[in-house]
């Protein structure tokens, strides 16, 4: 608990011992906002008393004197306290900071198990074109809010369903079978899934050529993409393949290890992984099963053609389709099949979904048919709806070619961060090795933490010049200060020592409440799922520690004692920095 809700919760009990409200209502719903003291009045923390004036009839001033002397009376961390137009002011007795200072040393690496496992969902992609800039936020924020219910405790499983089946890696088979005179990624250099991911723009491009052919012959337009010769080979292609052709198949699955073998390549310099992997070509049939018994209870429908629906009307929604009238399932039948197999296999208490916000009608859908279906567990599944990236230029395109390759952007963060730090001379001293390790921490590093600083709900435009800045909210200046401590406690030859007689001024206070808001910032970003939480945190520790860096002499302070007190704050704040950006897949560096 930090300092913060240790004095709420006070403030909670002595309300009710010194005015003794009955009426429950008032009791239930009354709240005095607790505030850190930013004032030049004397006090760590600020106690708005007006609520209380309406149910009194007392004024402010005498219920914030009545509030004081309660708090000096009857808690043991109170030394004094001022009133202020209505404000009370409360002044934190020193050895309470030391106490809670001590309490997060012992406390920083335990966890609370909550005797839960939750499975996360991200990345999930197609098999026809590499990763791409929207999927490096899903990764990241997938990722990053596993480590963080990890850190709250939570047993996390990490998961993906590759689409490994469809017309879309039909169209690349189709396209590589007409023009690619053999083509392998060892023949070529490429990575795979950058292979197979052009021979899905060149069969958008023969498509689009073959549409304008058939509207100059007179076919409409919609007419004109449903008779192209080339997507009927696609579809013929994609039959071939449920019915198990021989051809078809060894060359799918080929082409499909080919970019496996890229997604592998990509994942481990984002810095991803996962507990389990799905693929479609397993899971497209799952559901049917429950399709059967959902019509035998009467809660799905078959219509005269033959196709089975779900009425969500009562639920707001609409009809949805769920085997077509050939009997072949859709995504949800799918996705339903995944989900009941995912509870039964696991033992989960939770499922989330990351999955980008133009998908949310699908998981609304979902959701509301297991729940028809029966099954308990739906209230627990979650969709972590996030915002689109764009660019300064606007949005991306897979088929035309002009999305942004995850890759490609990774190496030119690289390249960002090298540029900056030979330009600052920072890195002379080190060795090659330490160097390159350098520019790939920071430069993935800003990259990630530009991404997940933005409440994942939010569309975001992402400047890559912007987040490589070395000032201002970016991981580059969370990294530095970081490599300034790790430099500082290295200078100093720095043993750890509890210091227990101390008196604290203002920087060091803010410092000390700011660090106990770690375990609390972790649990909020859990519940909420939103990294943004830790990632602003860490800055905001950040900040306050340069406060009072600037303010405080450490290596040559001539008192022992301030000395190491000042050094084993600085210690547990790189601990925290460290640990924070953990928590959302960013590395550190000793030196910048």
């Amino acid at each position: 608990m930090n300092i913060k809700e240790i004095i709420q919760n006070k403030l909670a009990e002595i309300i009710q011992t010194v005015f003794q409200i009955d009426d429950v209502n008032q009791r239930n719903n009354l709240t005095l906002d607790v505030q850190q003291n930013k004032t030049e009045f004397e006090g760590d923390f600020t106690i708005v008393t007006f609520p209380l004036v309406k149910i009194l009839k007392k004024s402010p001033d005498a219920i914030a004197i009545e509030l004081g002397e309660a708090f000096t009376t009857q808690s043991d961390f109170v030394e004094s306290y001022t009133v202020v137009k209505g404000f009370l002011n409360l002044k934190i007795k020193n050895n309470f900071f030391l106490d809670n200072l001590k309490s997060i040393y012992q406390k920083f690496d335990q966890k609370e198990p909550k005797h839960q496992t939750v499975m996360v969902e991200y990345s999930s992609p197609n098999t026809n074109k590499p990763l791409h800039l929207g999927h490096i936020r899903n990764n990241l924020l997938g990722y990053s809010v596993a480590q963080i219910l990890k850190e709250d405790g939570y047993n996390v499983i990490k998961t993906q369903i590759i689409n490994d089946r469809g017309i879309h890696i039909c169209k690349s088979m189709l396209a590589w079978e007409k023009s690619g005179k053999n083509e392998t990624p060892d023949s070529t250099g490429l990575k795979g899934d950058k292979l197979v991911g052009n021979y899905y723009v060149a069969f958008d491009k023969a498509y689009k050529k073959e549409i304008a052919e058939l509207v100059e012959q007179g076919y409409e337009e919609e007419v004109a993409k449903k008779q192209a010769p080339i997507i009927l080979e696609a579809q013929k292609m994609l039959l071939d393949w449920e019915k198990g052709d021989e051809i078809v198949k060894t060359l799918w699955t080929e082409m499909n290890a080919w970019v496996y073998a890229g997604f592998a390549e990509t994942y481990k310099r984002l810095g991803v992984d996962f507990d389990q992997v799905l693929y479609e070509s397993n899971t497209y049939l799952l559901g049917k099963d429950l399709i059967q018994e959902g019509l035998v209870k009467g809660i799905l429908y078959r219509k005269e053609d033959g196709s089975v629906w779900c009425d969500l009307s009562e639920e707001g929604l609409d009809h949805k389709l769920l085997l077509r009238a050939d009997g072949t399932s859709v995504y949800m039948t799918q996705d339903l099949g995944t989900a009941v197999q995912r509870f039964k296999e696991n033992a989960l208490q939770k499922l989330i979904y990351t999955v980008g916000n133009e998908q949310d009608y699908h998981f609304d859908v979902l959701f509301k048919i297991l729940k028809k279906l029966g099954y308990v567990w739906a209230e627990n599944l979650f969709h972590l709806s996030y915002g689109m990236v764009e660019l300064p230029a606007g949005k991306m395109k897979s088929r035309e070619g002009t999305v942004v390759d995850a890759d490609d952007l990774m190496q030119e963060m690289y390249e960002t961060a090298k540029e900056k730090a030979q330009e600052l001379g920072k890195l002379e001293t080190l060795s090659d090795d330490e160097k390159e390790k350098s520019y790939e921490t920071v430069g993935i590093g800003a990259l990630k933490y530009f991404m997940l600083k933005v409440d994942p709900k939010k569309k975001m435009l992402f400047n890559p010049a912007e987040s490589i800045d070395f000032a201002g909210n970016t991981g580059p200046f969370i990294q530095y200060t970081y490599a300034r401590i790790q430099s500082l406690l290295a200078k100093a030859a720095y043993q750890k020592s509890t210091v227990t007689d101390y008196e604290l001024n203002s920087s060091e206070k803010e410092l000390v409440m700011n660090l106990s808001n770690f375990k609390e910032v972790v649990s909020r970003a859990a519940e909420t799922l939103s990294p943004a939480l830790v990632a602003n945190y860490v800055y905001d520790v950040v900040k306050s520690y340069n406060s009072f860096y600037q303010n405080n002499p450490i290596l040559n302070q001539e008192n022992e004692n301030a000395k190491n007190f000042r050094l084993e704050l600085s210690e547990l704040t790189g601990r925290t920095i460290k640990k924070g950006l953990e928590l959302l897949g960013i590395g550190t560096v000793n030196r910048m």
